[in-house]
């Protein structure tokens, strides 16, 4: 039995290519591993099943023959401990990829999540106008942060690993608001990883399979 991703048959142009289902999609393209898609729509009402897999009826989830899991960062992690293309097997390498890992989902997407809410989900709002300036202050710091770390090298660890699928995608959530023009290591960063022939695959796959209307699964 291959790998299935669930994924969503349509989203609005703005979010095309950056539904997080193009995290597990690109790890099996890394590698080679087989998948197939579960495609629903997002429109209400979703499957009822469907919220026993993912409690908030989101996407992905992934089915690996008797092993079922949600959320993007713990599907990479275990398809990282399938092939140590994606994780290594050295203990500090291994270490210092999942570090990374949760660093790309806890410590720099909250921020750039946040300000996705603060400059389209509520940009009409006048709470967002005031929290805007501080947000892009306090998300630059952590972006600093980041560039710092990472220094010269090419990947966050030693080589290629799911850390970097997870930051490279958060990542690309802040190419505004000079984010990341004014930081070129981490646009050169973001380029590489989206340069991969991995990548490019995983993000046509996604694109294709969006419908023009939303319609029932």
């Amino acid at each position: 039995m291959s790998i299935e991703i669930s994924g969503f048959n349509w989203v609005p142009d703005f979010a095309r290519g950056y539904v997080r289902d193009l995290r597990p999609r690109w790890a099996c393209e890394e590698v080679g591993l087989a998948y197939t898609m579960r495609l629903l729509s997002p429109v209400p009402p979703k499957p009822a099943a469907y919220f026993h897999e993912q409690p908030w009826g989101q996407v992905p989830v992934l089915h690996d023959n008797d092993v079922q899991l949600f959320e993007s960062g713990a599907i990479l992690l275990h398809l990282g401990e399938r092939d140590e293309r994606l994780l290594p097997r050295e203990p500090q390498a291994r270490a210092t990829a999942i570090a990374w890992l949760f660093a790309a989902l806890n410590s720099v997407e909250p921020w750039l999540f946040e300000l996705a809410n603060v400059e389209i989900f509520s940009a009409g709002e006048e709470w967002a106008k005031l929290r805007k300036p501080s947000l892009l202050k306090d998300t630059g710091k952590r972006l600093d942060g980041l560039m710092e770390a990472l220094g010269g090298r090419e990947w966050l660890g030693d080589a290629f690993s799911v850390a970097d699928i997870a930051m490279v995608t958060v990542l690309r959530n802040a190419d505004h608001a000079d984010l990341m023009s004014s930081r070129p290591r981490l646009a050169d960063y973001v380029a590489r990883g989206t340069a991969r022939p991995a990548f490019q695959r995983a993000l046509a796959a996604q694109l294709a399979d969006f419908r023009p209307e939303p319609v029932a699964a």
